[in-house]
């Protein structure tokens, strides 16, 4: 996100020295999206954030893909995929539908507590299907329910607390995920055209500090797997929320469907004014209710789309 937000105890300048009550030195750590070229934020830390004290490795769930061969139109029951069985959760439950070199999507039905989760190799965005919980992560937390999109920047460190059955698709990037360009001044800000505004976004709550020790984290990451993925699983000395405080540009944050406004016109609008997300080579869309299209010759339901340079 290109919007500064700060929480809980920071120094008044950064890279400087941040001290708890009893001197203790808190540690800095530099969560950049591309290096130090690009957004970031700063996250002061009771532990050392780098230290762990052992690792092992994490067979992820089902990763490999299956040829569409012969090329066919595929009808996808999802709700199929589960039955009312509990004991999953929504990190390690995760069943891949569709998948290719930028974005994998999978879908999940949880009713249990995730393992602390971090993905390693790009931002992940979750569309809450049905039910409700709260995101716990190293920023603090986000609760959500239907419609809820939360857009989770790669390598944060949080797990899933369900309050019920919760339905969700997680789409995994190999990239950032965030507004659309067209939609963004040069500065960032959304600008009066699109089809949400900063007023919309929840970010998270301030941060709380967790006192538990030796820690296991999930973590996703290239290597030899099925789609160049492997699993690895850390114990960490020191819980990871152990952030006193935070500010900077890169958080997760959460968005409901039910404030996009939809945009529409006298004649049949592209499919690019339902966009409400970008990722690398990939966009994610809203077809919500809107007005028809109004123009006396127009035709309501619209012409097929040959688009075939788009999947």
């Amino acid at each position: 996100m290109a919007h500064y937000r700060h929480a809980g105890s920071i120094p008044p300048k950064r890279h400087t020295q941040h001290r708890a009550p009893d001197g203790a030195l808190y540690r800095e750590e530099l969560m950049g999206e591309e290096g130090f070229s690009s957004d970031s934020s700063l996250l002061y830390h009771r532990g050392v954030p780098s230290a762990i004290v052992d690792a092992r490795r994490w067979a992820l769930p089902e990763q490999a893909t299956t040829p569409n061969e012969p090329l066919l139109a595929r009808h996808l029951k999802l709700h199929d995929l589960f039955d009312d069985r509990g004991g999953r959760n929504l990190v390690t439950s995760r069943r891949l539908v569709l998948g290719n070199a930028d974005v994998r999507i999978s879908y999940v039905v949880a009713s249990e507590t995730s393992p602390l989760y971090r993905n390693a190799t790009g931002d992940e965005c979750v569309f809450i299907e049905d039910g409700t919980g709260t995101l716990e992560t190293v920023f603090g937390h986000l609760d959500f329910g239907p419609g809820d999109y939360l857009i989770v920047p790669r390598a944060t460190t949080h797990r899933w607390v369900c309050g019920g059955a919760v339905r969700a698709f997680c789409i995994e990037a190999n990239s950032h995920i965030g507004p659309p360009k067209r939609y963004l001044s040069r500065f960032g800000q959304l600008l009066e055209h699109a089809p949400y505004c900063e007023r919309d976004l929840r970010g998270p709550t301030e941060p709380e500090v967790r006192e538990e020790t030796d820690v296991e984290v999930f973590i996703r990451h290239r290597g030899s797997g099925p789609g160049g993925l492997s699993g690895s699983i850390h114990v960490v000395p020191q819980h990871p929320f152990d952030v006193v405080g935070w500010d900077g540009c890169v958080y997760p944050y959460a968005f409901n469907v039910a404030d996009f406004e939809p945009i529409t016109g006298r004649v049949h609008q592209p499919p690019p004014v339902h966009q409400v997300f970008e990722g690398g080579n990939f966009v994610v869309c809203n077809f919500v209710p809107r007005k028809v299209d109004y123009h006396p010759l127009a035709i309501p339901v619209p012409y097929y789309h040959s688009n075939f340079y788009s999947d």
